[in-house]
């Protein structure tokens, strides 16, 4: 494991003490101790979560001068790969939360202060993500803002997969935006509303059911009647531009933190095991050739998916720095981040998807005892390599290497119309799932 070390957050008042830099690898092995229990009896992560949040997690893109870690986005994704080694829930948990950091980033670098945003995350607040919806129209959600008399609006809805929101004070919350003396059903601007989960009006429930990533914390929220100040309700169209492919870094991360821990545990098996077969290549099983180049197998695997990820975590590092940049210049660095994560999803999630049922190749019937848990690996990239289907960030990418296509930048998800009342098939708002 990585020791990777941030530097110490500078308090306002020199005279206060100053937090020493957090030693990620003795915060991983405290969080790795119950993942395993945590994984078998169906717990959430509640108090890994709190640890983080206690050790400046959150804030590690924050710069420093604010108070935060300054940490770039390769080494952020590092050390995503090795939260997701020893717990494979809580880099996606806090997906939403870092893709709120990093469009407060975008618009602070481009003159607009956040330092209040700044300060929320440096104390430990954490956001969480509220898009996806059952039900509604691609590009049009029934979350819906509504403003009110004194210049603030009302949030009404509900949401689904709201992953990490069950952990957060705040939610980043995708809705439409009512105008006044129009019918809800007509189709206005959406807006993102940055919701303070503590009012009352806010549910949060974990019913998520899926087979895998069963502790990210992505069940259903509900918004009653929540007040949103005018200063949280922000243009969609104003989002940080390569939002599509920072979402897709943190389940690359994900995934190749998966293959890691699978890995780590195929070694951990084959070395103990004693039981072997009759027509087996050598009396030990961590002698047999066939097993140990199986497990070299899985290890290419984790080299190329890692190789992969940290280069798409430098492709989007190379837009955060271009803020101030012409738009014609960020449109290409925009456009290049994209295909590279693309390409990544399409070849990472094969990757890991093998690597993860392979390693049963290399043992026997006992190594799928419930207990091991040695599944989990599979159905959590499974799980994972589901949120945004490879076949079409094939087509994507194929698209665009023949006919130079640019691809989607912010897609959605949800029922379809018929295809004559589409009048164009490039989705405008978009999904975080």
């Amino acid at each position: 494991m990585t020791t990777l070390r941030v530097r110490p957050t500078r308090s306002r008042d020199d005279s206060a003490p100053r937090r020493q830099p957090t030693d990620w690898s003795a915060v991983l092995a405290s969080i790795s101790e119950g993942a395993l229990r945590r994984e078998v009896d169906g717990e959430l992560p509640v108090e890994a979560v709190r640890l983080l949040k206690s050790e400046g997690f959150g804030a590690l893109r924050v710069p420093a001068a604010s108070g935060g870690g300054g940490l770039g986005l390769v080494d952020l994704a590092r050390l995503w790969i090795e939260l997701a080694a020893v717990d494979a829930n809580l880099p996606q948990a806090f997906r939403g939360h870092f893709a709120l950091v990093e469009d407060r980033l975008w618009h602070h670098a481009r003159t607009s202060d956040q330092r209040v945003w700044f300060d929320r995350f440096v104390a430990g607040e954490m956001a969480g993500n509220a898009w996806a919806e059952v039900g509604s129209d691609i590009d049009l959600p029934r979350t819906v803002l509504r403003p009110r008399a004194d210049g603030t609006y009302r949030l009404d809805g509900t949401k689904y997969y709201t992953t990490g929101t069950i952990f957060a004070e705040w939610t980043d919350v995708h809705a439409r935006l009512a105008r006044p003396g129009h019918p809800d059903e007509v189709e206005e601007p959406t807006a993102i509303a940055l919701v303070d989960t503590r009012d009352p009006g806010v549910r949060t429930v974990d019913d998520w059911n899926g087979f895998g990533q069963k502790g990210t914390g992505s069940g259903t929220t509900t918004f009653d009647n929540v007040g949103v100040p005018a200063e949280h309700v922000l243009p969609f169209e104003d989002r940080f531009p390569y939002q599509t492919a920072f979402y897709q870094l943190n389940l690359l991360a994900t995934l190749t933190g998966i293959a890691r821990a699978a890995l780590r545990d195929v070694v951990d098996a084959v070395q103990k095991r004693t039981r072997n077969f009759s027509h087996a290549n050598a009396p030990r099983v961590r002698d047999d050739a066939q097993v140990l180049a199986l497990v070299g197998e899985i290890a290419a695997a984790v080299y190329a998916a890692e190789a992969a990820t940290l280069r798409v975590a430098g492709s989007i590092q190379a837009v955060a720095d271009a803020s101030l940049a012409s738009a014609d210049e960020i449109a290409a660095l925009v456009e290049a981040s994209e295909i590279e994560s693309s390409t990544a999803q399409v070849v990472v999630s094969e990757l890991v998807l093998r690597a993860t049922s392979d390693l049963f190749d290399a043992l026997g019937a006992s190594a799928t005892a419930r207990p091991l848990a040695l599944d989990r690996h599979w159905r959590n990239a499974r799980t994972v390599a589901s949120h945004n289907p490879r076949i079409l960030k094939a087509r994507v990418v194929g698209a665009h290497a023949v006919n130079g296509t640019p691809p989607p930048y912010a897609w959605s998800i949800g029922g379809t119309r018929r295809r004559q009342d589409w009048d164009d098939t490039r989705p405008r708002s978009g999904d975080a799932g």
